[in-house]
């Protein structure tokens, strides 16, 4: 077991952990679980987990707070889990960097597939330095930053980047949101696109100016 890596579970509810730790282990993963947030930021500093799984309704210290401070000084991904059904609070947890979430009940095989996409897709390097320049912004694949025409260097998410180095390198091409979501997140279309829109509002925050065009009814496109 582990030959995959630590995968953190932080979930007060023991029979989900007990059934995922099932999963996962089954895929050579070694599943590790805290019951609060607190006791899974003090899992996260021992430095060997590769992603997080995360309940949004914890006891305490709530999943938004807990992923708020994992995003302070770790890039590694983060999938919510959460049983509510407020869009609200799946929003909040994109926007402050969590890479994906599973609205329970959910399928488990389903959940172990998406962690390996989203570690599979935080992990890829390319093999040599590249960059894109879109209207004067330099995308350096090498450094995973952009850096603006004014000289400002940023560093989104992982998968805030992977998202717009996508876009760019299919400059002008109109890209729908399932495309985008098994190209960048590294799964077939479930029916959830929000994902999608939510990292795109993201970067246009963090990125004024960047031409990313919303082609009503298809998805999105990258101009300039």
């Amino acid at each position: 077991m582990g030959a995959s890596g630590t995968i953190l579970l932080i979930e007060d509810e023991e029979e989900i952990a007990d059934l995922l730790r099932l999963y996962f282990e089954r895929e050579g993963f070694r599943l590790v679980h805290r019951n609060t947030g607190e006791q899974g930021l003090e899992r996260l500093r021992q430095g060997d987990v590769r992603a997080a799984l995360l309940d949004i309704g914890l006891p305490g210290m709530d999943g938004i707070e807990v992923c708020r401070r994992i995003r302070s000084d770790s890039d590694i991904p983060i999938i919510m889990l959460t049983a509510r059904d407020s869009e609200v609070d799946k929003i909040v947890g994109l926007e402050i960097g969590a890479d994906d979430y599973v609205t329970k009940p959910f399928s488990p095989r389903e959940l172990v597939a998406r962690v390996k996409a989203v570690l599979r897709r935080s992990e890829e390097r390319p093999i040599s330095v590249q960059s894109i320049d879109v209207s004067g912004f330099v995308i350096d694949s090498g450094r995973r930053q952009i850096t603006s025409p004014e000289g400002e260097v940023v560093r989104p998410t992982a998968r805030e980047f992977d998202l717009l180095w996508y876009l760019a390198s299919h400059r002008g091409l109109v890209l729908s949101r399932s495309q985008i979501l098994e190209a960048v997140w590294g799964y077939d279309y479930f029916g959830e696109t929000r994902t999608v829109d939510v990292h795109v509002r993201q970067l246009r925050r963090k990125l004024a100016g960047i031409p990313i065009e919303t082609v009503w009814g298809v998805g999105y496109r990258v101009e300039g």
